[in-house]
């Protein structure tokens, strides 16, 4: 039987709780067996700067999810070519893993500029789509797809940028972050703002 894995992608800029609580909920409240951390080296639709070596946000990815079994860090689009199309992923995915069902993990604001995506309706006709909510993002003309699930995920309205900013404004941000996550981001010195 295939395993339902679920792909959750990002830039991961960094990790932080609530990552992890969504990714928490998609493991415990739909029939997902795994979840993937999927770290985007570069998203097509955003800009560059900020943005912390790839190799270093999986790495907080990676400390995020400590040896939980059910996650995995993926570093699936570092070879790829740049920037990483979610339609060749999936192609790669499915010829490297014939033995796992994949599903994407979106929150809502992506599904809102899904159109723009390389090839989404080949996305959206193959693959099933969990969407968890963002402030906001109600009724989108997508979501009532047949491949689309909305998941009740709790809102989550902590985001990378603001850590980072509060980072740069030397604000104790360590709880947003888990623990080993908070602990290496400060050690490393990143995203404080240069001297």
């Amino acid at each position: 039987m295939l395993k339902k894995t679920g792909l959750f992608f990002g830039s991961f800029n960094p990790i932080h709780i609530g990552h992890m609580a969504i990714a928490n909920y998609m493991l415990e409240f739909t029939n997902l067996d795994k979840l993937w951390f999927v770290v985007s080296p570069q998203n097509p639709l955003k800009k560059r700067s900020n943005l912390l070596d790839e190799n270093h946000r999986l790495i907080l990815v990676g400390a995020a999810i400590e040896d939980n079994y059910k996650y995995k860090a993926s570093n699936i689009e570092f070879s790829m070519p740049k920037p990483s199309f979610t339609v060749d992923t999936l192609v790669y995915l499915k010829e490297k893993y014939p033995n796992n069902e994949f599903v994407l993990i979106m929150g809502s604001d992506n599904l809102r500029t899904f159109k723009k995506w390389k090839n989404y309706e080949t996305i959206i006709s193959n693959y099933e789509i969990y969407v968890y909510p963002r402030p906001g993002d109600n009724n989108l003309d997508l979501m009532s797809h047949k491949n689309v699930s909305v998941v009740n995920a709790p809102l989550m309205e902590i985001s990378s940028s603001f850590i980072r900013n509060a980072i740069k404004e030397r604000k104790d941000v360590r709880y947003f972050m888990p623990d080993k996550v908070a602990k290496y981001v400060e050690e490393m010195h990143f995203y404080e703002k240069k001297p």
